[in-house]
């Protein structure tokens, strides 16, 4: 019996071009200010895990952000970049600049699994903050009270290793076989198998990622009944 459901949010919950265009737009706009006018302050630990990562202990804040911005342009799921994002499109959210987008089937799926009594819980990328905003701020009113609690790189781990699923089992406290995890990406659904999960993956026209065995999938969170 499944009594919690996990799920990633680019490419399942939302479109990919959203969070890509949106969100990554914002930031990578704003990114080389926000490293300046935080200097000292939220910047600091930003600089510190950029230099470290990047193999370039004495890059400045303009150096840092080309590399942030690099990482940004291919995608790379660098926690140091996730933590900027969610500080700089924070303000985004609440001055009415971003929004969060679902697809049309995820907003009262999740409200119904909500209210049948199964837990709900994100695991993305993204970080944590950008994950509330993203749930508090959808266009079509808010999914944050949803949510019972949100995973990132940071408080769970990379999304292609199981032991991060194992994490999130333990901080949840849920057993394993009644866990169902919701994602676009195969390597991700292997993760989760190889913890023990349950996994179903999300393919929606026009996503990036092609579904692949021996997962079973489905087009829309309305032909998924929880058991």
């Amino acid at each position: 019996m499944i009594t919690a459901i996990v799920v990633d949010i680019e490419g399942t919950t939302s479109p990919t071009s959203a969070v890509r265009e949106d969100l990554y737009g914002y930031t990578r706009q704003r990114l080389p200010r926000w490293l300046t006018d935080n200097s000292g302050g939220a910047a600091d630990a930003v600089l510190t895990a950029t230099r470290a990562l990047a193999g370039r202990p004495d890059a400045g804040p303009a150096e840092a952000a080309e590399i942030l911005r690099g990482w940004l342009d291919s995608d790379v799921k660098a926690e140091p970049l996730k933590a900027a994002q969610g500080l700089i499109c924070a303000e985004g959210f609440r001055d009415g600049a971003l929004h969060g987008e679902f697809f049309p089937d995820a907003p009262p799926a999740l409200r119904a699994w909500h209210a049948a009594g199964i837990t709900l819980y994100v695991y993305s990328s993204g970080s944590v903050r950008n994950q509330r905003d993203w749930f508090a701020f959808a266009r079509d009113g808010e999914l944050a009270t949803l949510i019972s609690g949100w995973f990132d790189l940071a408080n769970a781990g990379n999304k292609r290793e199981a032991g991060s699923y194992e994490k999130i089992a333990g901080a949840i406290g849920v057993p394993a076989e009644r866990i169902l995890f919701l994602s676009d990406h195969p390597d991700e659904l292997d993760a989760a198998v190889t913890a023990g999960w349950r996994a179903l993956g999300v393919s929606r026209p026009g996503e990036p990622n092609a579904p692949r065995p021996p997962h079973r999938w489905v087009g829309s969170f309305a032909e998924i009944e929880p058991d």
